[in-house]
């Protein structure tokens, strides 16, 4: 287990904008667009949905832990924000706009220089209850990674049936 070092989750930050850029910009749309099944997500979905991510949750929160501790509750995050906020956009604006929105965020977080005693500061989650600002900024990397963990797969899936024999050996199609 690695234990949460700003200068390595800002790494993974940084990085993240670069890695779906190469992964989706220029794709036809099925790649784009193809999704699990109902309410699952699909590669443009993710792109919204981190979007609004950057804009809603992660430095509004630090923010509020920041400067209100536990006495102001985050507001609840909407996870399908990205449905209306989306519309009308293609994959290239949205590759744009989240790289933009993230270095912004990111020179906001290294213009603190947060101390450990500033990475134990709490806030209050609508529904988790208290959180620490190592907490969120640890799961902001986790969330990154989960959902180019989510794209790839559900890209992956687009060739199962096409496989024959072989999905058995592939875990990425099982889940």
């Amino acid at each position: 287990m690695i234990h949460y070092k700003q200068e390595e989750a800002y790494e993974i930050l940084a990085r993240t904008p670069a890695v779906l850029h190469s992964l989706l910009n220029g794709l036809p749309a099925p790649w784009q667009i193809n999704n699990e099944g109902a309410g699952t997500f699909s590669p443009f979905d993710v792109m919204g949905h981190l979007i609004h991510g950057e804009r809603t949750d992660w430095v509004p929160r630090a923010k509020i832990i920041l400067e209100y501790g536990l006495s102001k509750t985050f507001e609840p995050y909407d996870r399908f924000a990205q449905e209306t906020e989306s519309r009308g956009k293609d994959m290239t604006t949205l590759l744009a706009e989240f790289e933009t929105v993230r270095k912004e965020n990111l020179c906001w977080l290294a213009s603190l220089r947060l101390s450990e005693d500033d990475l134990g500061k709490k806030g209050m989650h609508p529904s988790l209850g208290e959180v620490t600002l190592r907490n969120l900024l640890s799961t902001w990397v986790v969330h990154d990674l989960t959902h180019i963990a989510q794209i790839t797969r559900v890209m992956a899936k687009q060739y199962k049936e096409e496989m024959g024999p072989w999905p058995q050996f592939f875990r990425i199609l099982s889940f």
